[in-house]
């Protein structure tokens, strides 16, 4: 079998643009994965086309050797946008193999671990500004069954922290702890924002609410810095969303900077360094709760994962999505009680249409982070990309 074209697709997302691929075979199969890079999207489509100039005519089973492969021919070997264009078509060459063995993904990777996940839901708090529009969209997560939710209470705060924007934010996670009672898990996102002296206020400041975890409370270059917050902060830290590169795990790892990693399969070349990584904090016996907020492409990629490492702790689910992801590819999850199954088809267990995809052409969006305006993540027609089941 060998590879003989490769088309990256750039769909429209809302507050990104997905980035998908296909990988076809001279066999008649093809693979799908994705490398969405917020921001960043048209860099890694390009990246994926020159990266890929070198698969055509592979044998696309030799996936290591092509990643490794495709690191050293990039020369700068590394990199946000060479990480995710890597990632996309090694997943998608996973799929081909999958499909040709008739297998899911993760047997490909050494077997499944688990069937099923939990889910800790994102997207949940879409136009919430207040503290009571928070607490009750957090109602609406709990109708839907998830027991864990995360969410970024710290409106365009960057680096510090006047006491007003402090305590608004403290009163945010009061109301939600308030509504939601004392067995829900609240994981608290901090997208990077604070110094450190901020951080550690905060993380104090917070702790009374007894969050899961607070991820990311500080820009995730220095892990020095990270390691000082962890060693003050009263609330576990999750981080590596940001980072791309397998040694950069191991400080975090190294130098006591973490608690829960998270790695990103559409940023870091892919499952198979996905799952070294997860092997990598299983021998300091660190949990693993991937970072998953892309597209529904990067959603089956990391439900594989999931599957694959004896670490996994929680997958994060976006509560809603655009309302044209379910034309855009063939989905059929179902979230039972904040558990949602792994797939069982071969490969990645979903394609997309590219008709579909060509219908929603790439729109150019910034990042609302900082503006005081993140919690707009969906339309206000956003609808679940999965069903909802209730035991009775």
């Amino acid at each position: 079998m060998k590879i003989t074209e490769i088309r990256p697709v750039i769909v429209d997302a809302f507050r990104t643009n997905f980035v998908f691929v296909r990988v076809l075979t001279d066999a008649g199969i093809s693979g799908v994965g994705e490398g969405t890079l917020e921001m960043r999207e048209r860099a890694v489509a390009a990246m994926i086309e020159e990266a890929g100039r070198d698969l055509i005519g592979a044998d696309p089973f030799a996936t290591d050797a092509h990643v490794e492969m495709m690191s050293r021919e990039s020369y700068w070997r590394t990199g946000a946008v060479v990480r995710s264009a890597i990632s996309a078509l090694e997943a998608a060459m996973l799929d081909i193999k999958g499909k040709a063995l008739g297998v899911p993904a993760y047997q490909l990777l050494g077997g499944a671990h688990r069937t099923r996940v939990r889910c800790y839901a994102n997207a949940w708090f879409t136009g919430a500004r207040t503290p009571d529009e928070f607490a009750a969209k957090a109602d609406a997560a709990l109708a839907m069954g998830f027991r864990a939710l995360k969410w970024d209470p710290f409106g365009s705060a960057y680096l510090q922290m006047d006491r007003e924007a402090r305590n608004r934010t403290v009163a945010i996670v009061r109301r939600v702890r308030d509504a939601v009672g004392p067995d829900v898990e609240l994981l608290i996102e901090g997208h990077g924002r604070l110094d450190v002296p901020t951080a550690i206020a905060m993380a104090q400041e917070l702790a009374p609410f007894r969050p899961y975890c607070f991820e990311e409370p500080i820009p995730p270059e220095n892990i020095d810095a990270m390691a000082e917050v962890r060693a003050r902060s009263p609330i576990p830290i999750a981080t590596g969303e940001r980072l791309y590169e397998p040694t950069r795990f191991a400080e975090l790892l190294a130098k006591q900077a973490v608690d829960i990693l998270q790695p990103d399969v559409c940023h870091v070349g892919g499952l198979g360094e996905a799952k070294r990584i997860a092997m990598m904090a299983h021998t300091a016996f660190k949990p693993v709760a991937p970072h998953n907020p892309m597209g529904p492409i990067g959603n089956a990629m990391t439900l594989q994962l999931a599957a694959a490492i004896p670490n996994f702790l929680m997958l994060e689910t976006m509560a809603t999505d655009i309302p044209w992801r379910k034309a855009l590819v063939d989905e059929d999850l179902t979230l039972e009680d904040g558990w949602m199954e792994i797939p069982q088809k071969p490969g990645l267990g979903i394609d997309f249409d590219e008709a579909e995809c060509a219908r929603h052409p790439y729109k150019p969006y910034d990042l609302r982070h900082y503006r005081g305006t993140l919690t707009d993540i969906r339309p206000k027609d956003a609808p679940p990309f999965f069903k909802v089941k209730r035991s009775a």
